[in-house]
């Protein structure tokens, strides 16, 4: 008895293998192009109410830092480390989650599986 393919389905693997290569091509250039898109984007936020504003970029590097006069405080420099951090790490994670996001929905949540020379 022989094994019959379901309905649709060709005995031509090599077909197969090439239309799926070509669609993971076209995924890396899709990821390729969104990443480009990202590392240009800009990210704020800001702590204390807004005493601290802080900018990155899409490429987590810190763009600027905004400190309202009536926080700076020569005898409470750890409130206003404080202040900074806080801006800093939440504009970082605004990208970074942006980034996965955008990237997630590009790859099906294939980013994460860290296949070597596909992204």
């Amino acid at each position: 008895m022989k094994a019959r393919l379901p309905q649709g389905y060709s005995s031509g693997g090599a077909t197969n293998l090439q239309h799926l290569a070509k669609q993971a091509q076209k995924m890396q250039a899709d990821i390729e192009n969104a990443t480009a898109e990202l590392e240009e984007k800009e990210y704020e936020a800001q702590s204390g109410g807004g005493a601290v504003k802080v900018t990155v970029t899409g490429k987590m590097e810190v763009k600027s830092i905004e400190i309202k006069e009536d926080v700076v405080d020569p005898d409470d420099v750890e409130m206003l480390s404080d202040l900074v951090m806080a801006a800093v790490n939440e504009a970082l994670r605004n990208a970074s989650a942006d980034k996965e996001e955008t990237l997630g929905a590009i790859s099906g949540g294939m980013g994460n599986l860290n296949i070597p020379g596909l992204f």
